[in-house]
């Protein structure tokens, strides 16, 4: 080769380091010169020879990705089209092209030791595969070359090569094939790889398919935001609404809507639901059919919101799902699941804007009488089934459907404008008649007394009103034939209600006397109430003609109904009605002030319908009436007094769901008033605020059945239980580090891995009861060895020995560091008094296994080094564990603390990382030849959920950009440069190939 044509190729690779030249230009005139020559060797030498300079950078240097690019054109530049293919001579057959000698070159070079060269050898693959056309062919065993090469480089140790490597191979996958090697290797990087930019890299190159659909999917709950973000692009882009099925669709909205990431939000707003509707042809009804929204109505709900919020005509919103008639409403039999839901959803959302939103709000509603007779006509034919067409399911999913869309109409009714008298009163009559009516189904009760009492604004009001219907449900008048001693009838009945009221209003007074002292008053009181019985044992007890008369409701029928002329009362006790009336007291006690003290109608409630109830045969009935019992308790604390044993022992004898809501009504009563409840007498209730110890044998009762239940079977009597001490730790009515040491076991424990709920519970709490104050921190601290001799001593049949002890440990450090506290306390820091406990430990048993691990974990520990008898006390006990221990590894360990506690003229970082260089060192080869497999953690093992604070010499080494080679350290200026000198530092900066190009022609 002439020396002009060694320049040419050195002057084409020079210039192409600049951004501002022509590559295009650059590519023509060195392929001209390609072209002429006869014996093109020594010119694949020479082009070698520079584009190596390149390869041997490892940094994303602008000079270096200028080269690259430039090859990568040139190399594309000899590509012929295969329909011109028999057309155009080829100078020389495929294996002398110079795609093939390139290719060839680089498939050589992959196994490199340099970690830079195997990034540039992925990365030009990378480049070279994705330029070719869509009808490029590659010989067939360079084909199966570069695939078997960059299946070996997507398992490299350094993140970038196996990012290029997986970028490589997008075009190698075949979706069709389950047996796909590609398709293996990718969804293998999905799942194990611990690099978020690596599995970036896989989802965005990945074809979905029946088998890779599982794995995208998943990784819409990746820890880092970035990756679920580009999960859900992928999921808009690529796959069809179709292929996925109902749970999936409305998991990813439910997740993808409530995620921490704003940026995961707006993808699944902007993108996700847009995508959807336009494979719908834009039928938002169509989309929430897709989605069953009879049992996923509140992410229907959200999805709905995020498209209005989307909208830029708000006159479109109405045209699209609700087709209001000229009445405003819709037709009743055009009324579906999604068309109300979506009208429900448009007005919810236009009456949060406010005034902003009221004359839009008007379109969409009628006047409130009016639709309080279209809701009332709606919900009254709703049929009432029989067992017998329980049975058909048909029938039944009719009435579920009935009932979703009366449900949807009647939190409508928090939408009506109520300030208008008529049609606030209106609206009132007309729920106070849907309460009543016999066909009303359950499940709608609850909402209709919220939507009642939510209109009614006093308290006294609400009572009167729920107790009154609640007395008309139970009592329902029922016809019969007239009697001759009616009026008599009447008035003993007239009476028996006045003692009634008498006697309820005089117990009233007497508790008011004896709240007040007033003892004398109270014993005369005490005489009219046993004077008071005494005449209505004796009216009741007199003859009644009457009592023949009375008769059962299903007695009333046929002929005789043509012979009624008045009516009468009776009780009913059957399951539907006492839940109905339960559900009602119970919403209406949901509502009620918490500081409003029990009043005699709640009084008689309690005594006639909760406490019989409790006993009910029914399963439901008692639970309904367990949660009624508890939540009255919750507005007196003599009442909470009074039936707390009752509520102790349905928590131990009924069934799971009964036992969970006595629980439930247990713990809340607990967090109101303390433990003190438990054991005080009622005038010694008013102090019972405080944290109470755990020496008083009631309180040691209850601490030791709620720790029984910890241990329990029942999956959701466990996590209730855990959830409710977390409640009471946290705001500060217990303090034991007994139980706190079994939540964190508990925590830990593999058993309780499937049970997402108290896995995140204990997670969130762990975090924020060390972080509130000083005093949680001690706590910990007391638990932290307690917590490790469990697991030292734990059987190898028990699951508590699968859990890894250091990462235990590294937990308790975070969570007992200083730094972490919300609020900084001066003085000595929780880690002092830990490391004279570790200590302690290690002396009393300096030859155990886990002496190393307490060696470790004084070295990780914050303990200050200024002088003082706590650092003389700590030193003198380390210097009496080294005259003990003889472990090699644990005398480093301890020595590096003694050298800190000394004043040595380390850091507090340095030597906190020494500590654990030798284990490091010990373990480097392992992991040099483990990282290139996928890691999976060992079971009962979880990251430190506290926050930690990672040191500097941490955030310099790690980059996932340079991965710690050819990385030049650039300080931050401490003065901000001007522009000329910025440009200056930047070109001084900028990686220039010709100084190395110029040296080795020189040499």
């Amino acid at each position: 080769m002439t020396a002009d044509n060694e320049l040419q190729i050195k002057d084409a690779f020079q210039r192409a380091q600049k951004a501002h030249n022509n590559k295009a230009k650059l590519v023509a005139s060195l392929k001209n010169r390609y072209v002429k020559l006869e014996d093109k060797s020594e010119f694949h030498e020479e082009f070698l020879r520079c584009m190596k300079y390149a390869m041997i950078i490892y940094t994303r240097e602008p000079a270096v990705e200028n080269v690259i690019d430039f090859v990568v054109k040139f190399t594309v530049s000899f590509e012929t089209p295969v329909t011109e293919e028999e057309e155009v001579e080829d100078d020389s057959d495929d294996e002398g092209s110079f795609l093939n000698f390139l290719l060839n070159f680089l498939l050589e070079s992959h196994t490199a030791s340099s970690h830079a060269v195997r990034f540039r050898v992925c990365q030009l693959i990378n480049k070279l595969l994705g330029s070719l056309s869509e009808n490029a062919q590659i010989d067939d065993e360079i084909c199966e070359r570069i695939h078997e090469a960059m299946l070996i480089r997507v398992t490299d140790k350094y993140p970038n090569v196996r990012i290029q490597a997986a970028l490589a191979m997008a075009r190698l996958q075949d979706p069709n094939d389950p047996e796909c090697p590609t398709i293996k290797a990718y969804m293998l990087l999905l799942d194990n790889d611990s690099n978020a930019e690596v599995r970036r890299a896989v989802l965005s190159c990945i074809a979905p398919s029946a088998q890779t659909l599982a794995k995208i999917y998943k990784r819409t709950r990746d820890v880092k935001d970035k990756v679920r973000k580009l999960a859900y692009q992928v999921m808009a882009e690529k796959v069809h609404i179709r292929a996925l099925t109902i749970a999936q669709r409305v998991s990813l909205l439910q997740q993808g809507l409530n995620d921490s990431a704003d940026s995961v939000k707006e993808v699944v707003k902007l993108s996700l639901l847009p995508a959807w509707l336009r494979l719908l042809q834009d039928d938002v009804l169509q989309l929430l059919h897709r989605l069953d929204v009879e049992n996923c109505a509140d992410t229907a709900v959200s999805a709905l919101h995020a498209l209005f919020s989307t909208a830029t005509n708000p006159d479109d919103l109405l045209q699209q799902g609700a087709q209001l008639d000229e009445r405003k409403l819709i037709p009743v039999d055009a009324l579906t699941c999604e068309n109300v839901l979506y009208w429900r959803s448009l007005c919810e959302f236009v009456k949060a804007k406010g005034d902003e939103g009221e004359e839009f709000l008007e379109k969409l509603l009628p006047e409130p009488a009016i639709f309080a007779e279209y809701l009332y006509s709606y919900l009254k034919s709703i049929p009432l089934l029989t067992e017998e067409q329980r049975a058909d399911m048909g029938q039944l999913e009719l009435v579920m459907t009935k009932e979703f869309i009366g449900q949807q109409l009647i939190l409508l009714v928090g939408c009506l404008d109520t300030t208008e008298e008529g049609g606030r009163k209106r609206v009132l009559t007309v729920l106070q008649e849907m309460l009543l009516l016999p066909n009303t189904p359950l499940s709608l009760i609850g909402q209709l007394v919220q939507k009642l009492v939510g209109i009614l604004r006093d308290d006294q009001q609400r009572i009167a009103v729920v107790a009154e219907i609640i007395s008309d449900v139970r009592e329902p008048m029922v016809p019969i034939l007239e009697s001759e001693n009616d009026n008599e009838k009447r008035k003993k009945q007239v009476k028996l209600a006045e003692m009634k009221v008498c006697i309820m209003e005089c117990k009233q007074e007497l508790e008011e006397c004896i709240s007040h002292e007033d003892f004398a008053r109270a014993a005369e009181l005490k005489e009219s109430i046993a004077q008071l019985e005494e005449r209505r044992k004796c009216l009741e007890l007199e003859p009644d003609h009457t009592k023949e008369q009375r008769v059962e409701k299903s007695q009333v029928s046929g002929p005789e109904c043509s012979r009624i002329l008045s009516s009468v009362d009776f009780m009913k006790n059957d399951p539907e009605t006492l839940l109905k009336c339960l559900t009602m007291c119970s919403e209406l006690l949901k509502q009620m002030n918490i500081n409003r003290r029990i009043c005699p109608t709640i009084t008689a409630i309690i005594e006639s319908l909760i406490l019989p109830s409790v006993s009910n045969a029914n399963p439901a009935v008692r639970n309904m009436a367990v949660v009624c019992l508890g939540t009255v308790a919750l507005h007196s604390k003599d009442l909470a007094n009074t039936h707390l044993v009752l509520l102790l022992q349905i928590t131990q004898l009924d069934e799971p769901k009964i036992r969970i809501s006595a629980l439930r009504a247990l713990i809340d009563q607990l967090l109101l008033n303390g433990l003190r409840i438990l054991q005080a007498k009622p005038s010694e209730l008013l102090d019972s605020d405080r944290p109470v110890e755990e020496e008083e044998s009631p309180v040691q009762n209850i601490l030791k059945m709620l720790s029984e239940f910890l241990d329990s079977e029942i999956c959701e009597l466990r996590t209730e239980t855990a959830e409710g001490l977390a409640k009471l730790m946290y705001c500060g009515r217990i303090v034991s580090a007994k139980l706190l040491s079994r939540l964190v076991l508990l925590w830990y424990n593999p058993v309780t891995e499937e049970d997402q709920r108290l896995r995140h519970c204990l997670g969130v709490f762990l975090q924020l009861y060390a972080r509130e104050s000083r005093t949680h921190q001690e706590c910990v601290e007391e638990s932290f060895l307690p917590t490790m001799r469990t697991l030292f001593n734990a059987p190898a049949t028990s699951p508590l020995s699968e859990i890894d002890s250091s990462n235990v440990a590294e937990l308790f450090i975070e969570l007992t560091r200083p730094s972490g506290l919300l609020q900084p306390v001066q003085g000595a820091s929780v880690h002092d008094s830990l490391a004279v406990r570790v200590c302690n430990e290690v002396l009393r048993d300096p030859d155990a296994p886990e002496v190393r691990l307490y060696c470790k974990t004084l070295g990780s520990l914050e303990i200050s080094n200024e002088p003082g008898p706590a650092n003389q006390e700590l030193q003198q006990l380390l210097t009496e564990i080294l005259q003990e221990v003889k472990d090699k590894y644990c005398v480093r360990a301890l020595e590096k603390v003694l050298n800190q506690l000394k004043g040595s003229s380390r850091s507090k970082a340095a030597a906190q990382d020494a500590v654990l260089t030798a284990v490091d060192d010990n373990a480097s080869e392992a992991v040099n030849e483990d990282e290139t497999k996928p890691k999976r953690a060992r079971r009962g093992q979880r990251k430190t959920t506290a926050a930690k604070v990672p040191k500097k010499s941490e955030l310099k080494g790690h980059s996932d950009e340079s991965d710690e080679e050819n990385v030049p350290e650039t300080p931050p200026p401490s003065v901000r440069p001007s522009r000329r000198a910025k440009a200056a530092a930047l070109d001084k900066t900028k990686q220039d190939l010709t100084l190395l190009m110029n040296r080795e022609a020189s040499s």
